[in-house]
């Protein structure tokens, strides 16, 4: 169907959008003014402190964005002196990662939630909400054509 009713569907969809995206970006930016440290950084932060050694991989997937996307989040991470990183003795390949007293101090700022209104407020939902929201998701990317290089980043570095 067409028309008014489809306009008005279309437009509360984009409404929702825009106060979403416009909620996140606010959270961003208050995370970034009250801790110095950008919220994937943050958040990474958060991760490393709940699992002290926890794997480059393990945070990647973790935060649901590329390896080497997170190996780049680290690096800024870690010359900040917000976390450092140690080599395993049993296989040099694994790196761990640790927080610093700085990285510490940085997440002690951070406002909740620390994994970002977005990925917080997804992992609230039912699972089956969670499902069909994806799949849904799925349909308006394909429609677009988005292109798949911005889906391996998170918010804080679109």
């Amino acid at each position: 169907m067409t028309g008014p009713v489809s306009d008005n569907a279309t437009h509360e969809a984009l409404r929702l959008f825009r106060a979403i995206y416009a909620e996140v970006r606010h959270h961003l930016q208050n995370i970034e003014r009250r801790c110095g440290a950008s919220g994937a950084q943050v958040w990474a932060l958060a991760l490393v402190s709940r699992q002290p050694g926890v794997r480059v991989t393990e945070l990647a997937d973790a935060m649901a964005i590329h390896p080497s996307t997170a190996s780049n989040l680290l690096a800024k991470a870690e010359k900040g002196g917000l976390l450092r990183r140690e080599r395993s003795q049993a296989d040099q390949r694994v790196v761990k990662l640790y927080l610093t007293e700085l990285g510490a101090d940085t997440l002690a700022k951070a406002p909740e939630p620390v994994a970002g209104l977005l990925p917080d407020a997804l992992a609230r939902l039912p699972h089956d909400v969670l499902l069909r929201l994806s799949a849904d998701l799925q349909l308006l990317a394909t429609r677009m054509s988005v292109q798949e290089d911005a889906a391996g980043r998170p918010f804080s570095e679109l």
